[in-house]
């Protein structure tokens, strides 16, 4: 553990996952001199949402994901998300294309690699929907290259292991196939960015230490008053500083909470857990090589949208199915029972009660999942994989998460599936709630946090020229600048080795 410094840093960023990474690797590149204090509880970087296994591990660029486009009451598809998604995952690629170009991080392949992203339904309905979105998705610039198909035998090309036992079956299918899919290892990235950024001068990691408390300093001097334990000491102490990025995942409603920032009030959370199914059999392992979406059932939570996923995880191939969803009052993986009681405060309590009565089809939902037996698994499974056996399939433990419930004018409560940032009218402070897309659109998110809390620096011609280096589409919008998508499209995938493209994906 890094010595601790006697000089108060500029910034503190609280949890040791894939958002305050991504925020220290900005500001360290922006402003070289900033004194920056990390702190997280557990003992190594990146091992709640962050981890391999307690995400999806998809580069979520809404090519497969249906419930990024959902379909409105006219039966027209909505891609306004999807777009954005899509726009902001260019983003991350570009950042993670400049962070190893500078030497910021070594071997690519560790973290991130090429594979097809692929959406899979069955039923009329459900193939009607996907052929719309299909056809929606085309009018945009950075969808083109992606494949439709009703043809079961062009569908065993792509997923041949999801065809197996489907030879006799006279139900209506359909697929779409995106090539430049990416499968994304955040705890590698995550840990990747940490070991640059603890060898820079002014930073300073800490594992094994917990932010109790965080308040104004009373002083006048506009910092803020950060209380920390030591686990291992068992020592406590304060730590000032002008700007606090609390990071913490789960973690950081109750944080948000104790900062008494007014922005803050009315915010409650709800925590959905997860499982995999993880395939043991190597045989079959091999047989998957995508990552193939299907349709949410009624009231399910986004996190919980079913997928076969082919992953490599520290340089292995794995294939998992799910997540099962489920229920469980902690807010954090390793966090406590009592976390859903504690965050309950008189400012959010009518949010999260209103949430609760306009949600009770995920309530039954969730109360279902919790009391699946192996079979009612194995069921679900063999809606993509037909031919499982259950001896191929062991069950392994996701990650949590908390999904935000905030203030709603007309219902009361809303209880939203996504990321929502949080910040001080000064600026000084900035949280972040949320879950899915997360990972995935950290840089997009952080970059807003940035402007936020640095607008007169974001705004400068020094910080502009620099962000525009690090992200050649900064200000522009990708689906209007084709080439400019060509461009960093190809350099991604020379420097980050991923897959090459043909000219189908700028057509």
């Amino acid at each position: 553990m890094s010595q601790i410094t006697q000089t108060e840093p500029d910034v503190i960023l609280i949890g040791a996952g894939i958002m305050s990474a991504t925020l220290g690797m900005f500001l360290k590149e922006l402003m070289p001199e900033m004194r920056i204090d990390i702190y997280e509880r557990l003992d190594v970087a990146a091992a709640e949402s962050s981890d391999a296994w307690n995400n999806a591990g998809t580069g979520h660029s809404a090519f497969c994901e249906l419930n990024y486009t959902p379909q409105l009451p006219n039966g027209e598809v909505d891609t306004q998300k999807a777009v954005k998604i899509a726009e902001f995952f260019e983003q991350s690629k570009q950042f993670w294309t400049y962070l190893v170009k500078q030497n910021r991080i070594t071997n690519p392949e560790d973290f991130v690699n090429s594979i097809p992203h692929m959406s899979f339904v069955w039923g009329e309905e459900n193939v009607n929907f996907l052929k719309k979105r299909y056809e929606a998705l085309q009018k945009f610039t950075i969808f083109k290259g992606m494949e439709y198909s009703e043809d079961p035998e062009k569908i065993k090309e792509w997923m041949p292991l999801v065809m197996e036992g489907r030879e006799n079956s006279t139900e209506p299918i359909a697929a779409t196939c995106m090539k430049i899919g990416t499968d994304v290892n955040f705890g590698e990235l995550t840990r990747d960015m940490f070991d640059w950024l603890g060898k820079q001068p002014g930073v300073n990691m800490h594992f094994g230490h917990e932010v109790r408390d965080l308040r104004r300093s009373g002083t006048g001097n506009g910092k803020w008053k950060v209380k920390i334990k030591d686990l291992e000491q068992r020592e406590k102490r304060s730590v000032y500083a002008k700007f606090v990025f609390i990071g913490a995942g789960g973690g950081s409603l109750h944080l948000l909470e104790k900062s008494d920032i007014p922005e803050g009030e009315g915010f409650g959370g709800f925590p959905v857990s997860g499982q995999w199914l993880r395939c043991t059999n190597e045989e079959v392992i091999e047989k998957h090589h995508a990552k193939v979406y299907g349709k949410a059932s009624v009231g399910a939570p986004p996190m919980s949208v079913p997928h076969i996923d082919s992953r490599v995880i520290n340089g292995k191939r794995e294939l998992l199915f799910g997540p099962y969803a489920g229920f469980s009052t902690k807010f954090l993986k390793q966090g406590s029972y009592f976390d859903l009681a504690t965050s309950i405060r008189l400012n959010n309590i009518k949010p999260m009660l209103a949430a609760g009565y306009h949600n009770i089809p995920l309530t039954k939902y969730l109360i279902e999942q919790v009391t699946q037996s192996k079979e009612d698994r194995l069921e679900a499974l063999r809606s993509y994989l037909p031919d499982a056996k259950m001896d191929d399939w062991e069950l392994e433990t996701a990650g949590q998460r908390v999904q935000v419930i905030k203030k709603d004018p007309e219902q009361g409560g809303k209880l939203e599936f996504g990321t929502e940032v949080i910040t001080s009218a000064d600026g000084s402070l900035a949280a972040l709630l949320g879950a899915s897309p997360g990972a995935s659109t950290a840089v997009s998110i952080m970059l807003d946090v940035m402007k936020r809390c640095f607008p007169q620096m974001v705004s400068s011609d020094d910080w502009r020229e620099k962000l525009e280096e690090m992200i050649p589409s900064y200000g522009k919008s990708l689906n209007k600048h084709p080439e400019l998508l060509r461009q960093v499209r190809h350099e991604a995938a020379e420097i980050l080795k991923l897959d090459k493209l043909d000219d189908k994906y700028y057509e």
